[in-house]
């Protein structure tokens, strides 16, 4: 049987953003691919959207409805837990406005592929010649303040661990990471590392700065409609202090 991949697309008012055509169009030969939407709660035409588009494909498309809006960590982390209830041989979770484009997903995949010494791959807006990274130069140095906070709050050299494309090879130990709600609502992908070091910390298994990989990203555009808004940022440094205190302070 070929591998199979299940990407999660965490939706939340995302009427005038989706983009089902892209969805429509896009596949993985050779590889059992599927699309997990979860609908947070949305108050436009999102969900009937996603009707539409599961109409169109429904081999492919699935949507798991929430009814109330939970905030996108608990979006992402029950559509992981309920993908891997499908025993996919990858999970991964996307933003839906398709700021990475999903042709990055083969990328994301060969390197798995390639290297199985690797759990997780986190795609990395990273300013290189000859790559496509439009982002708005505001949001592009805070950001990069709040990288530089993560990194040393973690005692990892991560560079983009906010972008929203992910992906997972499933395993008990990465499905274990989703199981508690995260207890931030921002922050979630910097939790997961943190519960990932806490896991693995004075064992023998492989730490993390041996199992995830940034992988830079050829094309990342900046989609207008984020949910994002400056005073997240400042919120950011409080979770950051939560997370440290939850999983890495010595005990």
């Amino acid at each position: 049987m070929p591998p199979s991949i299940i990407l999660v697309i965490p939706c939340y008012n995302e009427e005038k953003r989706l983009k089902p055509e892209e969805f429509k169009r896009f596949s993985l030969e050779g590889h059992l691919q599927r699309f997990l939407f979860v609908n947070d709660g949305s108050t436009d035409g999102t969900l009937k959207l996603l009707e539409e588009l599961q109409a169109c494909d429904p081999q492919r498309v699935e949507i798991y409805n929430l009814p109330k809006n939970l905030g996108k960590a608990e979006a992402v982390r029950r559509g992981v837990l309920r993908a891997c209830d499908q025993r996919p041989d990858y999970v991964g979770y996307w933003d839906a406005d398709l700021a990475t484009p999903l042709r990055a997903v083969a990328d994301f995949y060969v390197l798995l592929v390639s290297r199985p010494d690797i759990e997780m791959v986190f795609g990395a807006r990273v300013r290189l010649l000859g790559r496509s990274i439009k982002r708005k130069a505001s949001r592009h140095y805070v950001g990069r303040v709040l990288a530089t906070a993560i990194s040393l709050v973690l005692g990892l050299d991560i560079y983009d661990s906010q972008c929203g494309a992910k992906l997972l090879r499933v395993s008990p130990a990465i499905i274990d990471l989703f199981r508690q709600p995260f207890r931030t609502k921002w922050l979630f992908d910097v939790e997961l590392l943190a519960r990932l070091i806490q896991a693995r910390r004075g064992t023998n298994l492989r730490q993390v700065e041996d199992v995830v990989y940034e992988l830079p990203l050829h094309e990342w555009h900046d989609v207008a409609g984020s949910k994002v808004r400056a005073r997240d940022f400042a919120k950011a440094f409080f979770s950051l202090a939560l997370i440290y205190c939850q999983y890495l302070c010595p005990r």
